[in-house]
């Protein structure tokens, strides 16, 4: 929603206190082997023998937290095929052909922009034209629904650019309605734009990508793929098909494409602050905004191009509290209704309202001048 869209706006990330960063600097302090190895070490040169507790328990914790992170680092390599010698060549950006998906408005908004910085050819395919002033941007409106669309776009961009070298889905869309007020047309909408896109640009751009055995599929999923919540269903089933596919397309690219290069991330965010959930309402409490902080448009830009750099595939849950959401099936049905209530999941579509993706047969009810002017600037 333009008139009250936030993630496009200088935001305080010092203020940003939250969860995230605590384990952040763990991560760096507590959890890192080379901080830890000091410990025993500093104890030795004062003079403790090595029997003595104060030296061999933090060496055997620096020893368990160098294995986690050894298997941690392995298990990525070995996804990877890669050497345990050498790296992947630093990627050559200049040489990338990138599609985005939905790339007019929020986080593919941000993306497209932050990679035409780097001098890096951007295709934006979106039913609505981006509004930019970089000129590696190409717009071509697609409704990537739509199977002749996608096609028609594919041939006109290899003619025009080139092969994209790069694809990343995230076009999306929400209703935000109970099961039984969902339509037809909002139920197909919602896996034609979610999920079903996602088939007809692989179908397009995944050919050229496993003939020259290299490129980059980037999937937007949610945390809610993982873990459905209470008028989200529609939206919560297509992504789960989305973390489906991934895995589904990772084994084939391996076992049957022979083109392990062709790399594969998905994404699973939690709540991010743009247009299509500026309706929900999320709990403004610091306790809760500490633990399940909602993501900034650029924190998620930054992890897509991050990914890309990185040249590996991987799955990327954020923020932190993201990671347990693959775990919250096999909690005691006690347990996992906590987790639902304590999170707030199921009531924060209460009273939501669709604002972006809307349909020629939907309306905005003008209920206060904001949404009135809103509605006519769309319109």
């Amino acid at each position: 929603m333009e008139a009250r869209e936030q993630p496009m706006e200088p935001y305080p990330l010092w203020d940003d206190f939250n969860i995230d960063i605590v384990v952040k600097v763990f991560a760096h302090t507590a959890l890192s082997p080379f901080f830890v190895f000091f410990i025993p070490v500093f104890y030795f040169f004062q003079g403790f023998r090595l029997e003595a507790p104060r030296v061999w328990m933090p060496a055997a914790y620096c020893v368990a937290l160098s294995l986690f992170w050894f298997l941690k680092w392995y298990s990525r390599l070995y996804r990877n095929q890669g050497s345990l010698l050498f790296g992947p060549a630093p990627l050559d950006w200049g040489e990338q052909i990138i599609v985005v998906t939905g790339g007019s408005s929020g986080v593919g908004e941000l993306v497209a922009n932050t990679l035409a910085v780097r001098n890096v050819t951007v295709v934006v395919l979106d039913v609505k034209p981006i509004v930019t002033e970089n000129y590696n941007i190409v717009y071509y409106k697609c409704d990537v629904s739509k199977w002749e669309e996608v096609e028609a776009v594919h041939k006109q961009i290899v003619e025009e650019l080139g092969h994209p070298t790069i694809l990343i889905n995230n076009a999306g869309v929400v209703q935000g309605k109970l099961i039984l007020d969902l339509t037809p047309e909002d139920v197909k909408q919602t896996f034609e734009v979610n999920t079903i896109a996602h088939f007809n640009t692989l179908r397009a751009f995944l050919p050229n990508m496993i003939k020259e055995k290299t490129g980059h599929i980037i999937t937007m999923s949610s945390v809610l793929g993982l873990a459905g919540a209470a008028q989200v269903s529609d939206y919560a089933a297509s992504k789960a098909a989305l973390i489906a596919l991934n895995d589904s397309l990772r084994y084939e690219l391996d076992k049957h494409y022979a083109a392990p290069g062709v790399r594969t991330t998905l994404f699973v965010p939690g709540h991010i602050l743009t247009p299509m959930f500026s309706r929900a309402n999320y709990p403004s409490g610091r306790l809760y905004q500490f633990f399940f902080p909602s993501l900034h448009p650029v924190e998620v830009a930054k992890a897509v191009i991050r990914a890309i750099d990185d040249q590996h595939s991987q799955t990327v849950y954020m923020p932190f509290f993201a990671n347990f959401a693959p775990f919250l099936r096999s909690l005691p049905s006690f347990l996992r209704d906590f987790a639902q209530w304590v999170t707030h999941a199921d009531y924060t579509m209460k009273g939501f309202e669709k604002v972006s993706g809307r349909r020629a047969d939907e309306q905005l009810t003008p209920s206060s001048p904001t949404e009135k002017s809103l509605d006519s600037k769309e319109k």
